[in-house]
């Protein structure tokens, strides 16, 4: 059977249009932060779930990677700068990371935030198998992942985006 002559590229104008109209939608829908349990340097055992209702900083990192350590100062710094607003930072070490220099990492520094050792590499895991450091995670109000920075972030666009963050309800 024949098809006439306008339906092929009707059916691949409709085809565009319907890949088109999926593509736009999948921007649209956030991915959901995983639901972990974690273990603070502390001792404190913590969770995701209380995270909800706070823009959220999740920041994978190792005392070997030169970068993550170049680029604490900066995370501290914008921790101290929204904390009062709603906003919360959690630094989560590697697993290959040896928990006495995670320690002494962040006491040396003064971290004013959460530090996890993930001994088991779960938190990565859940994460999506985050391998490379640092890679952060921002992570807004409702628990949907923002913004994934895989190296150092541009700290100024990430505080703008933070306050844009924050203002929603």
């Amino acid at each position: 059977m024949k098809l006439p002559r306008f339906l092929a590229p009707l059916l691949l104008i409709l085809a565009l249009a319907l890949g088109g109209a999926l593509a736009y939608r999948s921007l649209l829908v956030k991915e959901r932060a995983p639901q972990v349990d974690y273990v603070l340097l502390d001792g404190i055992k913590a969770s995701s779930a209380q995270w909800a209702g706070k823009v959220m900083l999740v920041n994978f990192w190792a005392t070997s990677c030169t970068t993550c350590v170049h680029e604490m100062p900066q995370i501290i710094a914008t921790h101290q700068k929204f904390k009062a607003r709603g906003f919360d930072t959690v630094a989560v070490a590697m697993s290959y990371d040896p928990p006495a220099f995670v320690a002494s990492f962040a006491e040396s520094r003064q971290l004013p935030f959460g530090v996890v050792i993930d001994n088991t590499g779960s938190v990565a895991q859940a994460f999506g198998k985050v391998q490379l450091t640092p890679t952060t995670f921002l992570i807004n109000k409702r628990g949907e992942i923002v913004k994934k920075y895989v190296g150092e972030p541009d700290f100024a666009a990430l505080h703008s985006l933070v306050e844009q963050l924050l203002a929603e309800s």
